[in-house]
């Protein structure tokens, strides 16, 4: 198994001292990789859903949306693993260059004429495998570039949101205007200038994996190897209760709470007042997404998951302003209310994951949180459908709204997240870390 440096042997090659605080060459290159590929990201919904839609009705968008987080939720844990083993850049950029021609084949196809249904879903399962080698890396990435965590995680998630409010709006008038074809070639460069951004980034010695093993043996070595590379990663996540009892919480949320609420507030904002005040919810949603990470660059609480639990307790206005029919102030209100709620508690989160979990196993501990946070809201979103003949959307969105007060009060009571301290980037080996001191 490959080992990279500690936090604190990163932070004496890098000092504080040396250079901007934050947008230095590697966090600016690694900003800019993430700001295009999530706009790209942001775009392929509505592609799918217009594009395919129009070609294979609300089943094909189903069966290849499907097929793609399907994909992801199988592998996620291997690209953990990878990840720590050959690098999380080395691995993005791989996944980024496998996205590039997913795209590109759809690019063709749909200039061509209408694409075979099965070469949707076939690029659908590789794009989804790609993004299960990208996603634990961009996690681990950032205290690698970045010597404030929490300013970066606030920085790309404003950056996010920007993507999610532009993504969106840009892919609609691309296909009213030219072409599927048009948005999955966008979407192919940006994942290219993305692989592009990353190449550039320069990381010290001491950040980059040692060699695989070589020779007649070493694919019997590295299964074994791999076995033990996931049983690591999974003691290490079961070892930390604040992690674990976050991710069991979060599983309800996505059954509960995240998974059934597009489905259910589409359909009855758009039953209601139209779907174009449906748009402009989720549009501003994605403003308080950006007011939320703006907030979460400036304030630093000493217990950053408490904070964070605070402002979860908030996001239970969405949900609840759908639920009770309310007019389009009122609904618009309550969505910049619950996308800032959510953008804080995420920066949060991910600051925390980052620094309080040794830099060896950070990609595969993101894995282990990813697989369980996405497998949770895709059931949600299944069982969303079945679960209105048993009551109104209205009933099942107040359902919702109390289980995201009960999920608040959880975290609270949970004294391994309640006491959490925010570790300090310069302070020697972090909580968590070989011969550190023991976690909150």
């Amino acid at each position: 198994m490959t080992t990279t440096p500690t936090q604190t042997q990163t932070a004496r090659t890098h000092p504080p001292t040396a250079g901007p605080p934050l947008w230095d060459r590697r966090f600016t290159l690694y900003f800019t990789s993430r700001a295009v590929s999530l706009l790209g990201d942001a775009m392929m919904p509505v592609a799918a859903a217009l594009a395919v839609g129009a070609l294979y009705g609300v089943s094909g968008v189903g069966f290849v949306l499907g097929t793609w987080t399907g994909t992801f939720v199988l592998l996620v844990l291997f690209g953990g693993v990878f990840a720590d083993r050959f690098g999380a850049r080395r691995m993005m950029i791989g996944a980024d260059l496998v996205r590039v021609l997913t795209q590109g084949v759809l690019a063709l196809a749909f200039f061509a004429g209408p694409p075979p249904f099965w070469l949707l879903l076939s690029m659908a399962a590789l794009a989804g495998a790609a993004v299960a080698m990208f996603l634990p890396g961009a996690n681990g990435m950032v205290p690698l570039v970045a010597r404030e965590p929490q300013r970066a995680n606030a920085t790309l998630k404003t950056a996010d949101a920007l993507a999610h409010l532009l993504g969106p709006a840009l892919a609609g008038l691309l296909i009213a205007v030219t072409s599927a074809g048009t948005v999955y070639a966008i979407d192919a460069g940006t994942f290219l200038l993305s692989a592009l951004c990353l190449a550039f980034i320069r990381l010290a010695p001491a950040d980059m994996p040692t060699e695989t093993p070589t020779g007649a043996d070493s694919s019997a070595r590295r299964s074994s190897s791999l076995r033990r590379d996931l049983r690591q990663g999974w003691q290490e996540f079961r070892a930390r209760t604040w992690m674990w009892a976050v991710i069991l919480i979060w599983v309800g949320y996505g059954v509960l709470l995240f998974g059934p609420l597009v489905p259910l507030s589409s359909a009855l904002v758009g039953a209601r007042l139209g779907p174009n005040a449906y748009g402009l919810a989720v549009s501003f949603l994605g403003v308080g997404t950006v007011l939320g990470g703006l907030l979460a660059m400036r304030l630093r609480p000493a217990r950053p998951l408490a904070a964070g639990t605070v402002a979860m307790a908030l996001y239970t206005a969405l949900p609840l302003c759908v639920a009770l029919d309310a007019g389009l102030p009122v609904l618009l209100t309550g969505h910049v209310i619950g996308g800032g709620a959510l953008a804080f508690w995420s920066v949060m989160w991910a600051t925390s994951v980052q620094t309080h979990t040794p830099p060896a196993v950070l990609n595969r501990v993101t894995a282990y949180e990813l697989a369980g946070s996405v497998s949770g809201i895709a059931l949600g979103q299944i069982l969303a459908g079945p679960a209105t003949t048993l009551a109104s959307p209205g009933r099942l969105l107040l359902v919702s709204a109390g289980a995201c007060l009960a999920g608040c009060v959880a975290l609270f009571a949970t004294p391994a997240i309640r006491t959490l301290r925010r570790a300090a980037p310069t302070d020697g080996i972090k909580p968590g870390a070989p011969g550190g001191p023991p976690e909150e």
